[in-house]
């Protein structure tokens, strides 16, 4: 198949640094490559890939001192992917809403997969508006606040089988990681670090519109002795981190999509204790993987018990769920799906397929061109 991949502009794919969807994006461009797919990548002229780059910014936006507004950018990208639309077979796009409105006589030929998070109010009408853009959630629970969206299917994450060498022994602190912010609660991970009596590390982005956080609500929390504040972190630096750790603290307090971080730790064998919150009972396992939790009294007692995990156990579930491969492989199968009904249908346009596969791709139900079922 001929396949576009549309990514966002801020980071480059794969990021330098912190970056989740562009992450994603680019394991997903690798898989399919390697799956012997014709793939093109629309993205940051600084990105490295093995497909074909469309370049659509000198580089990364977020790393461009002279850029003050994205969206001009994103502007241009979306109509250097309608010149050369007819190109391919699958226009996948990653970046959000933006594309809707150009795109939507191509809707059959389009795939919107949604990284964010699903519950604000302003989306129920633009989805209503929208109803023949086929959708992909990251998790089940994503798309639960838009129950009448036109999701085809849930696919969950997944990065490189060997991107992260796993660790199968016991590691001496607890580590946080990812971004500074109020809905990830690094305070609470503090917190259950003291009263647990155990390091904790955080490795963590801090962005400008969290910074009065970090500086009012953070930091004074940071001793350097029994909290440690490493700063933002790469790659190759995960690794180590993650499989020097005795647990990952992943404390959030907001409907988190997915959490790439949870599979990054399960693929270093290291097990996560996390807060039950969106994604994260559908990632995490009890008892396997790690241990959900609703409270951080709850939190501080489960830890000697998450300490004493089979490491191998974590890292080889990681590799039958999570990996990069088997990502690829549901998305083609995806793909594959909606070729067919467009192939079936002609050049109709309006393709609804209104949940085709409700649990992660593990069955489908009927699809119905004639009758869609109505908007929101």
């Amino acid at each position: 198949m001929k396949i576009a991949q549309i990514a966002p502009l801020i980071e480059s794919v794969p990021p330098r640094l912190y970056g989740g969807t562009e992450r994603v994006v680019s394991y997903l461009t690798e898989g399919l490559v390697s799956l012997g797919h014709d793939v093109t990548l629309f993205a940051s002229g600084d990105s490295i890939t093995s497909a074909e780059l469309a370049p659509c910014c000198p580089r990364a936006l977020r790393l461009d001192p002279t850029v003050r507004d994205t969206l001009p950018h994103f502007m241009l990208m979306i109509d250097k992917v309608r010149e050369r639309a007819e190109q391919f077979d699958v226009l996948h796009f990653h970046v959000d809403l933006f594309h809707f409105p150009l795109f939507r006589s191509l809707a059959a030929r389009t795939l919107t997969t949604l990284h964010g998070r699903q519950d604000l109010g302003d989306l129920k009408p633009f989805y209503s508006r929208f109803v023949e853009m086929p959708l992909i959630s990251i998790s089940d629970d994503q798309r639960k606040p838009l129950p009448h969206a036109n999701f085809v299917k849930t696919i969950h994450h997944g990065i490189p089988a060997d991107l992260h060498r796993p660790s199968f022994e016991q590691g001496s602190y607890l580590a946080f990681l990812g971004r500074i912010s109020p809905e990830k609660r690094p305070d609470r991970a503090i917190r259950i670090a003291r009263a647990a009596g155990i390091p904790l590390k955080i490795a963590a982005k801090v962005d400008k519109v969290d910074e009065d956080y970090f500086r009012s609500d953070i930091l004074p929390l940071i001793d350097g002795s029994g909290v440690e504040f490493i700063g933002e972190i790469n790659e190759r630096e995960k690794t180590k981190f993650l499989g020097e750790a005795a647990a990952l603290l992943f404390p959030v307090d907001w409907p988190e999509p997915f959490g790439l971080v949870m599979i990054e730790a399960m693929a270093c064998g290291t097990p996560v204790l996390a807060f039950r919150c969106g994604s994260v009972s559908e990632v995490i396992e009890d008892g396997v993987t790690g241990k959900v939790v609703d409270s951080e009294e709850e939190a501080v007692a489960a830890l000697p018990a998450i300490l004493s995990y089979d490491r191998r156990a974590v890292r080889q579930r990681f590799e039958q769920r999570f990996t990069a491969t088997t990502m690829a492989q549901n998305y083609v199968s995806t793909y594959r799906r909606l070729l067919r009904i467009r192939s079936s249908n002609g050049k109709t346009p309006a393709i609804r397929l209104h949940q085709l596969d409700l649990n992660s791709g593990n069955g489908s139900t009927a699809v119905s061109m004639e009758n869609p079922l109505p908007a929101l």
